[in-house]
């Protein structure tokens, strides 16, 4: 199978775990863990997962590129997943699920801005007909928004900044190291950063008390969401541009809603549903159209 065609089944997987994510963990914060003790957990797990791995190919990294793991791991994973977070604390699910709907728009502008990357009217149709399917689900699925407030709303989307630029930052090093070597460094980095902010909340942890459920939820949301799905969004990375990357968080409402409606036992008749993933799936697949023809072109 052709690298580029495994990058996009690695994105959809990866959007499928952030899918049932919204599931497991929603149960686990903060009657169990806080957020930050969460993120902590997340990063010391991932840690420790990337460099088991990195044993088996290690690679040396030039001192010119300690910057920009450095800027990785601000962006990727302390600030990214403190402000996500904490955000989700503060504001409603619609609120934060909208302004997340920015974060391929801004990975668009960024990737244009500090990478170069070819912007044709293509990748704006498919960004812009993605948008438009993830609003009109996310408000045809929203019957209150008294949770919302303007600091919750100011941190996710500083979370979706970091994100649009943590995944311009990260591609020029995937042409040289493997995407084990970039997630470990990166990830060992970022422990350090968030360890002042999580320290108190894992240290809190009843841990004796946890039941099966909420031990096997933890290690899911450490496995699945923290090292499979980063490692497999930073490998595709190597075969497609960013705005590929980003268009694909259009996915998580559409999986997201189809995963909750499995577990609950409903059925999604809607047409409303129908035309909403027509729209997000067809904007995907517009983007990676777009992005084929100009790595052609180039």
């Amino acid at each position: 199978m052709h690298n580029r065609t495994l990058a996009l089944l690695a994105l959809f997987v990866v959007n499928l775990i952030y899918g049932v994510n919204y599931v497991v963990a929603k149960g686990l914060m903060p009657g169990v863990i806080g957020p930050s003790g969460f993120i902590l957990l997340r990063v010391l797990g991932a840690v420790m997962l990337f460099w088991l791995v990195r044993l088996f190919n290690p690679e040396p990294v030039r001192k010119e590129d300690a910057l920009r793991l450095l800027l990785c791991a601000v962006f990727g994973v302390a600030l990214n997943q403190l402000m996500f977070f904490h955000g989700l604390m503060r504001t409603s699910p619609v609120h934060a699920s909208i302004i997340m709907v920015a974060t391929p728009i801004l990975v668009l502008v960024i990737s244009g801005v500090l990478i170069g990357e070819r912007i044709g009217w293509g990748k704006l149709l498919g960004v812009a007909l993605g948008a438009a399917g993830a609003l009109i689900l996310i408000f045809y699925h929203s019957d209150e928004d008294s949770s919302a407030s303007v600091l919750g709303d100011l941190f996710i989307l500083i979370n979706a900044c970091s994100f649009g630029i943590y995944l311009v930052m990260v591609k020029p090093l995937l042409r040289r190291y493997t995407a084990i070597t970039v997630m470990a460094w990166s990830f060992l980095i970022g422990s350090l950063l968030v360890l002042p902010f999580g320290a108190r909340e894992l240290w809190a942890v009843h841990w004796n008390v946890l039941t099966n459920p909420q031990i096997a939820s933890m290690a899911f949301v450490v496995v699945m969401v923290t090292f499979v799905a980063y490692l497999l969004n930073t490998w595709a990375l190597r075969f497609v541009n960013p705005s590929v990357v980003g268009t694909f968080i259009y996915l998580q409402p559409v999986l997201a809603t189809a995963i909750t409606l499995f577990t609950s036992g409903k059925n999604a008749n809607g047409l409303v549903q129908w035309v909403c993933a027509a729209m997000i799936f067809l904007g995907v697949h517009l983007v990676n159209r777009a992005d084929s023809q100009s790595n052609e072109l180039g």
